[in-house]
């Protein structure tokens, strides 16, 4: 069918069809400005939101929204001038009512030019302030929970170390007590005396964690013969595990120095054969091997430079690929309450970080566990 209307009265009725469409427009607040930012007409949503009528809100500056702190600071000058450089200006914030009372508002101003000429701007906000307070609602929560995590860690963290250095205690003062009532018995005196200093090596071992583990206690690095350390531990090792495990060595000879702070190493390396022994149910097989890298997890594959590594190796029960992945963060443990801080594995992989090097773990369950510190080789 032929449209008799002329092209004006058709434009004409499509402007007032798209009048009625903004002024039909609740949920968002509508404006338009001129080029100085006083309001020349606006919708049904500004009069909602805003709680003004026409008579009040027509000719006024769109800066009588804001709050003053904001007015005080162009805030609304800033605005007009980012959509006139930028071509568009999003913004959330506070913004004000007829009331005085504020909602938070999400505000976005395109600037209107005809033939390049800047002749207004189109304002539209909306109030979001539900949403926002959900935001905040749901942050607190995540933060609550996060703090709740951080009291759960640090009360298993006392729990464990309580029960730990209790148990310690309890070692050395019934050895002493023992050995004052049977000084005749060497024999007996000596397992005693051997018994407390298992439990002294313990009790330094946790308090070293401690330190290692609040940054309390800064690397010294040297430079040393990593066979040299193991051989100097190997009385303290031996001691740590107690009858029905045994402790072999396999050093790799003519190793290039590395450069490690000794103290650190040998807690790591008395870390990870505690875990060893207590991974045993009746006794088993510990080895500790020196060696040059041959094959290197993807971590340090790259690396064009030699690595030193230290293994502890055991037969024991091994641990599941889930288990593996959490192994070194600080706090996880499998042991129960009293066997262990949860701190052994996390000290040691922070160690070998901080040396430039790396800690990585093989293990499957009933196939025991391979633990291999990852040191730089020296080359002079």
């Amino acid at each position: 069918m032929h449209d008799k209307r002329t092209p004006a009265i058709r434009a004409f009725e499509a402007e007032q069809q798209f009048q009625l469409l903004v002024q039909s427009v609740v949920d968002y607040a509508i404006y338009m400005l001129d080029p100085d930012g006083y309001i020349c007409n606006w919708n049904e949503g500004g009069r909602r939101i805003k709680g003004y009528d026409d008579a009040e809100i027509i000719g006024q500056h769109f800066s009588r929204f804001y709050e003053l702190v904001d007015r005080d600071a162009g805030e609304p000058e800033y605005g007009l001038r980012m959509a006139r450089e930028n071509g568009r200006y999003e913004k959330e914030g506070w913004r004000l009512r007829k009331d005085g009372s504020r909602f938070w508002a999400s505000v976005v101003i395109d600037p209107i030019r005809v033939d390049g000429q800047l002749i207004g701007y189109a304002k539209v906000a909306r109030d979001i302030t539900e949403r926002h307070e959900s935001a905040l609602r749901l942050a607190e929560a995540q933060q609550a929970l996060l703090q709740a995590k951080k009291i759960e860690a640090i009360g298993k963290l006392t729990l464990g170390l309580s029960h730990d250095f209790n148990n310690l205690l309890g070692v050395i003062v019934n050895s002493l007590d023992l050995i004052s009532a049977h000084r005749d018995d060497e024999k007996r005196v000596t397992r005693l005396v051997e018994g407390a200093l298992r439990a002294a090596d313990r009790g330094m071992l946790l308090t070293r964690q401690l330190l290692s583990f609040a940054r309390g206690q800064a690397l010294a690095p040297e430079v040393r013969d990593v066979n040299e350390l193991v051989l100097g531990m190997k009385d303290v090792l031996m001691r740590s595990c107690g009858l029905g495990v045994d402790i072999e060595l396999s050093l790799a000879q003519d190793l290039p120095p590395i450069r490690v702070d000794p103290t650190q190493l040998e807690a790591a390396l008395l870390n990870l054969v505690i875990n060893s022994r207590d991974s045993f149910a009746e006794g088993g097989t510990i080895t500790v091997a020196t060696g040059l890298a041959d094959r290197r997890p993807p971590e340090i594959e790259s690396t064009a430079r030699d690595f030193v590594c230290v293994c502890v190796v055991d037969d024991g029960s091994g641990m599941s690929d889930e288990v593996v992945q959490q192994a070194v963060q600080p706090f996880f443990t499998t042991k129960e309450v009293g066997r262990g801080s949860g701190l052994g594995l996390s000290q040691a992989h922070g160690f070998a970080a901080q040396s430039g090097g790396y800690l990585h773990i093989a293990s499957e369950p009933g196939q025991g566990t391979r633990v291999t510190l990852y040191f730089p080789a020296l080359e002079d």
